[in-house]
């Protein structure tokens, strides 16, 4: 089995730490070399301008969905052209009361090189089985809806 780590990296600006009087922004890295700021997310008091764990979800499971989606495709010989997503993450409360995303949505477009074409029953069942295979989809169990475009 693979294992894969990041490095994230808080540093307290703030005199004190005090309930509603600290920054959350902070830095993870990916692959030693890549730092993304990150923050709350904005209802919550972080930086619009950072992205926000629950944005970090929803690009987990949209690029492992695409991924997966594409090597569906080539085994089937479906030359994808492009994708394109736009994953929609939710918050509320689960069952137990405590805050969560509850769900993600995804709107999958793709696009196929000139001449080629799939009827929509074909792209849903193709949407579906990298839904199925996807590795954080299976991570996150239900709480994923897929859109397609």
């Amino acid at each position: 089995m693979s294992v894969l780590s990041i490095q994230l990296h808080w540093q307290r600006a703030e005199r004190e730490l005090l309930t509603g009087k600290y920054s959350n922004a902070h830095t993870v890295q990916y692959s030693d070399r890549y730092d993304l700021p990150v923050d709350a997310a904005p209802g919550w008091g972080g930086d619009p301008a950072n992205t926000n764990p629950e944005q970090a979800l929803s690009a987990a499971l949209s690029s492992c969905h695409m991924m997966t989606f594409l090597a569906l495709a080539a085994k089937a010989g479906w030359p994808v052209a492009s994708y394109h997503d736009h994953a929609v993450a939710h918050l509320g409360k689960n069952p137990r009361g405590q805050m969560s995303v509850t769900q993600i949505d995804l709107h999958p477009v793709v696009r196929f090189d000139t001449g080629f074409a799939v009827d929509d029953a074909a792209l849903t069942e193709m949407q579906d089985r990298a839904h199925r295979y996807c590795f954080i989809a299976n991570t996150l169990a239900d709480s994923v809806e897929i859109n397609i475009l």
